[in-house]
């Protein structure tokens, strides 16, 4: 009884409070990329608060010093809205892989368009590889690090999903070392659910994928830190 009225206090604060801030934020789309992305983040940083607040859901973050110097490229486990929110604060000023789809959404695609985030259509073929690789490359050279989803959408706990060519396109053109992240966020902001669960939500950066292997070799590596990762945080969760 308890999780579900904080989960539902949260949901009435965090929909009702970021549709004023939406309508009320549209002036900033007239504002620069930079900062829109500023501005993100805040936005961001305040709901993850929300849920530690209300909800009793923390985070913890392992493994930084696995994470080289200079721009690199995150391919992140996604299980959740709460990744999407977390990354931009954490990093700070990060380049954003995202779905086409998302630009179609009121608000939240008007905002992430104007902060710059680089779109991949996964229908596109070849030239959308392109596209996607040209806006990594740019972001790269200013210095901005890459957020990535591999699988390309949020999966339950313990669900399987395979890696997607776009995170290998970006390893063989970028240059960029790839920084897996395994999570257990789907353990307590579940996917298309209500209720949310307190507990600690963990981060872990794991080990490099160094430039070189060739695409079949580099998923499998990428899959198997990831996954493996996960299950042993889900599993830590669970306890």
């Amino acid at each position: 009884m308890v999780i579900f009225v904080r989960s539902l206090l949260f949901n009435l604060v965090f929909y009702v409070s970021s549709a004023v801030i939406a309508l009320a934020a549209l002036p900033l789309l007239a504002l620069s990329p930079a900062f829109m992305r500023r501005a993100g983040a805040r936005w961001s940083g305040y709901v993850i608060w929300l849920l530690k607040v209300i909800v009793g859901a923390g985070w913890e973050v392992r493994g930084v010093d696995r994470i080289p110097d200079g721009p690199v490229i995150f391919g992140i486990k996604h299980q959740s809205a709460w990744d999407t929110l977390f990354f931009p604060v954490y990093f700070g000023d990060p380049a954003m892989i995202a779905k086409k789809e998302l630009r179609l959404i009121p608000f939240y695609g008007w905002y992430a368009w104007r902060a710059g985030a680089v779109w991949i259509d996964r229908k596109g073929g070849v030239g959308a590889l392109r596209a996607l690789i040209r806006g990594a490359l740019d972001a790269v050279k200013h210095g901005r690090s890459i957020i990535m989803f591999p699988q390309g959408t949020r999966t339950l706990p313990g669900e399987k999903r395979p890696y997607q060519p776009g995170i290998a396109a970006l390893y063989a053109n970028v240059g960029a070392p790839v920084v897996p992240v395994a999570l257990n966020s789907g353990m307590y902001w579940p996917k298309r659910t209500f209720i949310k669960r307190p507990g600690t939500i963990v981060v872990e950066f794991l080990e490099p994928v160094p430039p070189g292997l060739d695409r079949a070799a580099f998923l499998d590596v990428l899959a198997e830190r990831i996954e493996a990762a996960t299950e042993r945080l889900e599993a830590g969760a669970r306890n």
